[in-house]
């Protein structure tokens, strides 16, 4: 059966085209008015709202509604309401009123709220985010929402980051009309997240602790085969990998989520989804379904989807791409830059005002990006480096050098590109080649930041984009609006700021490590890992820009700081568990049965009375006895260290002792265990193997 992809496409969604259908014009038309202005919804047009959706959702099978939010676990959460409500004789009918819509009371008390709500201080609110489209999932109608407190402080992901397209929607028009852009009313900023990710047969996920407790494998000696001949990269996907993508495909479409390109990934196992940019609000709703729907439906293939940014030691890891740019309402992308880009001032002062903001505020976007299972990715040959630097490309890095130096740039004509086959056409080349191995890279209309972990979410690296973007540009607004001659202005502004920020841009090879001493040469930051990072999240610098820009209250930065922490250090916590669990339960286990089948292989042998060598067994058993020795060394050392962690109560410390302590013993821990598992035969050892996990999908 052929599929209807534009009939199937927003099937489940109450999208604009329902809401015009179902809706009076009147009150269609003030709808868009409210969202739109950014306006609150009157209490009847949104009872008028809330009887058509319902009546949509029962004739899609729905029963129940939820208010879908995002809280600081880094998922989404939903709890279910019927549309039921008594009737006499014990009768029932189906109802949904605007109060219903528009607000709901979860409890607030059991989500993180880093101190900013005692346990017994439980209400919370959610409120509908009416410019995110509410959806059907599991016959429940879902309403994208946002999450506070009683007293108002955000409890979500998804205030703070409306509040930063806010902040520079205000700023970016403050510019516009400094260009003559008086029909601009409104500035978005959109993203596309490439999603990056793996899948295992289930049969082999059930049989990893590790993997069940923490996403990511504790132990696992290196396969004789990994990603070393680069044949899986855009390789023939597997039949049933491709089911799966399918599948993938149509329930995302369903949901409206713009899934475009679908690939094999670089390593064994690893794929990639990327879509088509949305609103950034929008866009981050969709890739947390996203990450659900791979789940799920990978789960309905005997698969399991993995979306730790580390899951196989020594095997490339999971990132997600944040492609990011700003439009207009009018259509305009403010980072394209024409045909001629020196002469385009209007993108040249945007160009320069993301550039302002990446260096001015590195490190709060390497923050952005900080988390326990980031810390194995950043800055191996498979990411960026945890140092932020800016790809720009040739031509547009000469374009700034020009106007630096007040120089004439004479716009180069795109050369041709010969293939060599004399069958292919040439192709004009492209001026700006890409840089895989930059953390913040331009890639002709928008910019790529590649740093993000492919299990967070993209909310968190937004938010911060959005401010310090909008920060730039308050201070280009601000100097250019008292100017007497603007051009005069502008051409001071821009030569003053490309040369106090020139250092972020680096089209090097962010891998090398001669960049590392350029970059401390240049007096870029370098922070290796979280908490190394975190702190920088509350200096007064970052309170001061987000309290500037409206985007948190100082109250909720330290909130978000002390639950980094306490996920950071807690991640650890539970890895070190589990790792003594698999050793105590398992491993230690299969280390005395080897050892056990070696001796009687040598007893047997001396027994015999026969002169037979005993030698190699009696060298693997020697071998098998000081790893043994070693683990068990290991084992009591990591369990001492993390008994340890009873004495500590600041947040910062436990991170930094898991960091610094906990952590080590772990990594000392696994490499015994590593060599452990290439001696002892396979019907022995506990687990599967590297190899029987990446290749267990046919």
């Amino acid at each position: 059966m052929t599929m209807n992809v534009p009939e199937l496409f927003g099937s489940m969604v109450f999208n604009d085209e329902v809401m015009k259908e179902r809706l009076p014009k009147d009150i269609y038309k003030a709808l868009h008015k409210t969202i739109d202005d950014g306006l609150h919804l009157q209490l009847d047009l949104a009872n008028v709202v809330a009887a058509a959706m319902k009546d949509w959702a029962i004739e899609k099978g729905a029963t129940h509604f939820t208010h879908w939010f995002q809280p600081m676990t880094g998922i989404t959460a939903e709890k279910h309401d019927s549309f039921i409500s008594p009737e006499p004789g014990g009768k029932v009918i189906m109802e949904f009123s605007g109060k219903e819509l528009v607000k709901g009371e979860p409890d607030a008390s059991s989500f993180p709220s880093g101190g900013l709500r005692a346990t017994f201080e439980a209400r919370g609110y959610t409120a509908w985010d009416p410019t995110s489209y509410a959806f059907i999932k599991d016959d429940t109608l879902c309403i994208p929402t946002a999450f506070c407190s009683y007293s108002g402080e955000a409890l979500d992901k998804k205030t703070p980051l409306l509040r930063s397209m806010q902040a520079l929607d205000k700023q970016a028009v403050r510019v516009l009309k400094l260009f003559g852009n008086d029909d601009v009313k409104r500035v978005i900023t959109t993203v596309g997240p490439e999603q990056e990710y793996f899948l295992i047969d289930s049969s082999v996920y059930e049989k990893r602790p590790d993997l069940i407790y923490t996403g990511r494998t504790l132990f696992g000696a290196k396969p004789p085969k990994g990603q070393e001949l680069e044949d899986h990269y855009f390789g023939t996907i597997k039949p049933r990998v491709s089911a799966y993508m399918k599948e993938l495909d149509e329930e995302l479409w369903k949901l409206g989520i713009l899934a475009k390109t679908k690939h094999n990934e670089v390593a064994p196992a690893q794929h990639e989804l990327a879509p088509v940019f949305s609103t950034t609000n929008i866009a981050a709703d969709h890739n947390q379904l996203t990450m659900e729907m791979m789940k799920t439906v990978a789960g309905r293939h005997g698969m399991t989807c993995l979306l730790h940014e580390k899951p196989f030691d020594g095997i490339n890891g999971s990132g997600k791409h944040n492609n990011w740019s700003i439009s207009t309402d009018t259509g305009v992308n403010l980072l394209e830059p024409g045909a001629t880009p020196s002469q385009n001032a209007q993108f040249l002062l945007f160009l320069t005002a993301v550039i302002k903001a990446v260096d001015d505020y590195q490190e709060l976007l390497r923050v952005s990006v900080a988390s326990a299972g980031n810390d194995h990715r950043l800055g191996a040959n498979e990411a960026p480096p945890a140092i932020i630097s800016i790809f720009l490309g040739d031509e547009l890095t000469e374009v700034l050098e020009s106007i630096e130096k007040g120089q004439d740039y004479e716009d180069k004509e795109k050369t041709l590109m010969s293939i060599g086959a004399i069958v292919l056409p040439h192709i004009p080349k492209d001026t700006t080649d890409r840089n895989r191995t930059s953390p913040f890279a331009f890639t002709g209309n928008k910019f790529e930041f590649r740093s993000l972990g492919s299990s967070a979410s993209i909310s968190g690296p937004n938010v911060v984009l959005n401010t310090i973007v909008a920060e730039s540009l308050r201070q280009f607004a601000d100097e250019l609006e008292k100017a007497d001659d603007f051009d005069a202005a502008l051409t001071t502004l821009l030569r003053r700021e490309i040369k106090a920020h020139k250092r972020i841009i680096f089209n090097g090879n962010g891998y090398g490590e001669e960049w590392l001493v350029e970059a401390e040469k240049r007096g870029l930051a370098n922070l290796k890992s979280t908490v190394d990072a975190l702190p920088v999240f509350i200096s007064d610098k970052s309170i001061e820009l987000f309290t500037r820009n409206n985007v948190y209250t100082e109250t909720e930065m330290m909130a978000r700081y002390d639950i980094l922490l306490e996920n950071y250090y807690k991640v650890l916590n539970i890895e070190a568990l589990t790792m003594i669990s698999m050793v105590k339960n398992d491993i230690m286990g299969a280390a005395c049965e080897y050892q056990f089948s070696l001796a009687e292989t040598i007893n047997a042998k001396k027994a015999t009375g026969v002169a037979i060598s005993c030698e190699t067994e009696e060298e693997l058993l020697t071998k098998a006895s000081d790893l043994t020795a070693s683990l068990s060394e290991g084992l009591k050392r990591l369990e001492a260290d993390v008994a340890a962690e009873d004495d500590l109560s600041d947040a910062y410390e436990l991170a930094k002792y898991n960091r610094e302590v906990v952590f080590e013993d772990m990594n000392g821990l696994r490499t015994v265990v590593d060599e452990l598992e290439t001696l002892v035969p396979s019907d022995i050892w506990p687990y599967p193997t590297y190899g029987e996990m990446l290749y267990s999908v046919k």
